[in-house]
């Protein structure tokens, strides 16, 4: 390619529809793009890595509007910088939250799984339709 996209190709190089483009540009998330004789966008590099930082922090669960504060603040020089780290810093806490959780609920899944694996092992009642333990007791799920 030669540095210059059309929508379609930004849309297909970053993942995220055409709407989603027009929609970032619209609210100011994106820098207006350079457009052609024609008035049809054309996306640059640089564009284009600004969209996919943008959508990383959208697929990592970050808000519209913390989005456009660090827009904002990258926007306005290097003396918010600080700034931004704490931007980042405040979602990465959030994310790392978040995993945690996820972990968890993972790990009772696992085992909620392995719990049923060795369910399978054992021999049915026919009589009852139900798993019967090595003590001989119904086993409940």
């Amino acid at each position: 390619m030669d540095g210059t996209y059309t929508i379609e190709q930004a849309a297909e190089l970053t993942g995220l529809t055409r709407h989603t483009l027009r929609y970032y540009e619209r609210i100011g998330l994106l820098e207006p793009v350079a457009r052609a004789a024609g008035g049809h966008r054309r996306y640059r590099d640089a564009d284009l890595g600004a969209v996919r930082f943008l959508n990383l922090l959208r697929q990592t669960g970050m808000p519209i509007r913390d989005m456009l504060r660090f827009v904002e603040l990258t926007r306005s020089g290097d003396d918010t910088v600080p700034e931004r780290v704490a931007v980042l810093e405040a979602h990465r806490d959030e994310l790392c939250a978040r995993l945690a959780d996820l972990t968890g609920h993972l790990t009772a899944i696992e085992n909620k799984i392995k719990w049923y694996r060795s369910l399978l092992d054992q021999p049915v009642d026919q009589t009852v339709g139900q798993t019967v333990g090595q003590t001989g007791a119904v086993a409940a799920g």
